[in-house]
């Protein structure tokens, strides 16, 4: 049995054969057409038609309803065709394939460690906005509270998501979830500065099932209260990803022991002879 499978997910079928290099399972998600050995959010139960709000929790979905008890490794993970968790820290620039493909989180690495039961990628603080976007897309709320500008503890996850995700909109969301998650996901974004950003994970996958279990039933509550047809820019129509993101940092922090890794952002775009 095999002790990982690590998915990574992808909108391009020009980045199968890659993925499989890095000995990951490639997920074709979107509207363009993927081998037949290539994983989907298409067939059986599925919302795939939600991807565009969605993101990579359709895949998430699928396998919630269709394929979760049929994994049969011990651990299993989540990546992205240009975002990866490294074991250690390395250069970007001028990264061949084959040192991607080296320092990318694999079997091994899970296998000779077992003080955790999740990793996550390293902190992401919203802090540390720049001038020139406050002025640009945000200074009137910034004026409204001056404090703002010089105490950036103030700038919680409240605030972020308020300004980038449609004010008010995660108190909404928050009043949507049962009650054994509602007041400590709230103190959560109200006090904290940062998350474990891009909806990766690792997990073991007896944990998996419970995750969803959550998850899903209140982001339908959600579709109920925001819909789809008014969810206009990036911001707000991935607005169900953003809150599977925010409270993805919070269930594992909560639950479980994560380690913390950093992720690489590598398009495989950018092998083109491979």
């Amino acid at each position: 049995m095999n002790t990982t499978s690590i998915f990574c997910l992808t909108l391009n079928p020009e980045h199968e054969e890659k993925i499989k290099n890095l000995s990951y399972i490639p997920v074709g998600l979107g509207i363009k057409k993927f081998s037949k050995n290539c994983f989907t959010d298409k067939s059986g139960l599925n919302i795939a038609e939600k991807n565009p709000f969605y993101g990579e929790y359709t895949f998430h979905y699928w396998i919630w309803k269709n394929f979760i008890n049929k994994i049969e490794s011990r651990w299993v993970g989540f990546c992205q065709y240009r975002k990866f968790f490294l074991t250690e820290d390395i250069e970007n620039k001028d990264l061949k394939f084959e040192n991607l493909k080296k320092n990318i989180l694999q079997s091994d690495y899970l296998t000779n460690n077992n003080d955790f039961d999740c990793i996550l990628g390293k902190k992401f603080s919203v802090e540390n906005y720049k001038i020139s976007k406050i002025v640009k897309h945000h200074l009137f709320d910034f004026l409204k509270n001056p404090k703002l500008f010089i105490d950036k503890k103030k700038r919680n996850l409240k605030l972020h998501f308020d300004l980038f995700h449609g004010k008010g909109n995660i108190d909404l969301a928050i009043d949507l979830l049962d009650e054994k998650n509602k007041e400590d996901f709230k103190n959560f974004i109200y006090n904290k500065t940062s998350f474990n950003p891009h909806n990766m994970f690792v997990c073991k996958t007896k944990i998996l099932n419970d995750y969803y279990n959550v998850v899903f039933p209140w982001l339908e509550k959600c579709e109920k209260k925001f819909g789809f047809n008014k969810l206009k820019g990036y911001g707000l129509q991935r607005i169900y990803g953003f809150l599977a993101e925010r409270f993805l940092s919070y269930w594992f922090n909560k639950n479980y022991k994560v380690r913390e890794l950093p992720i690489i952002v590598k398009d495989l775009q950018d092998y083109k002879n491979l």
